[in-house]
């Protein structure tokens, strides 16, 4: 299988052990990922608090240069980056003056052809439960995980078009697969505040905060994320007593099957996660 690879400013940056992952773990399950050449930054998380038409103009560009590239699908694993650009797809699609505008602001005509996914989906529909159960050379047996996808993977639905937008299931499946114990919960899709961190983050702590609570009242022992945001919140902003190990998916998908890397990764936490994964026999 063969995907484009947009990997954003983050997974460049903060979540490099995300990009890591998401590659070791590729590479693994035989999917071939072709960085999207002279890819730039879609916008998020400020472009569409601040002016509408460049927050569409930004993932547009990209979403041009994956048009022409081979490769029509995309994998896009930063929450925010599917997030712009399935909002950008949805208004492109339903406003034709707009379109006409962004093509004349990027200089570009746009078709539409790209294919928006994100690893969960990947994982979860086209690689598929049964080949990665098989690839699973360490069970994560021990391990209680609930499944946090925050806001942006699912919303607004009529863009996102991904996952039941009110109890997505495909990361409980893919956890349930690798042998972890995922623990039942309503707030995989509450907010966790987002980009507040940095203007608000007596906000985004109260918000964390209530998140780790409800976790451990579900008897989980750490949260599973594919968001950057959501990671760099969840592990850097819950107050000392609340505080749980937070892993990106594909950290522990790439553990489960043996994959090279994971104690470099965790190196990277906030919440040093060893203590819990070398107590189960995980590392």
């Amino acid at each position: 299988m063969k995907v484009s690879y947009y990997p954003g400013c983050s997974l460049h940056g903060t979540a490099k052990e995300y990009d890591q992952s998401v590659k070791a773990m590729s590479k693994a399950l035989g999917i071939e990922l072709q960085e999207v050449e002279d890819w730039s930054c879609c916008g998020a998380t400020s472009a569409h608090a601040t002016n509408f038409k460049l927050s569409v103009a930004l993932p547009a560009r990209n979403l041009v240069a994956i048009e022409k590239g081979a490769e029509k699908e995309v994998m896009v694993p930063c929450a925010a980056c599917f997030n712009r650009f399935k909002s950008a797809q949805h208004h492109l699609a339903h406003d034709a003056s707009l379109k006409k505008e962004i093509e004349g602001v990027i200089g570009r005509p746009y078709a539409g052809t790209a294919v928006v996914k994100n690893p969960i989906g990947i994982l979860h529909d086209d690689v598929g439960l049964d080949v990665l159960a098989g690839k699973v050379v360490k069970k994560l047996t021990g391990l209680k995980p609930v499944s946090y996808y925050g806001c942006l993977l699912v919303r607004p639905p009529e863009a996102c078009q991904f996952e039941d937008v009110e109890n997505p299931y495909m990361l409980d499946n893919i956890l349930t697969t690798l042998g972890a114990d995922v623990r039942p919960w309503s707030y995989k899709t509450d907010c966790c505040g987002g980009s507040l961190t940095i203007s608000r983050t007596d906000i985004v702590t109260k918000l964390v905060d209530k998140l780790m609570t409800m976790a451990r009242e579900a008897g989980a022992n750490c949260v599973v994320t594919a968001c950057p945001v959501c990671m760099t919140n969840l592990d850097a902003r819950a107050s000392e007593n609340l505080r749980l190990p937070v892993f990106y998916f594909t950290e522990l998908v790439s553990l489960a099957m043996g994959l090279p890397g994971a104690g470099t990764w965790f190196k990277l936490h906030a919440v040093d996660p060893t203590p819990l994964m070398g107590g189960l026999g995980l590392i």
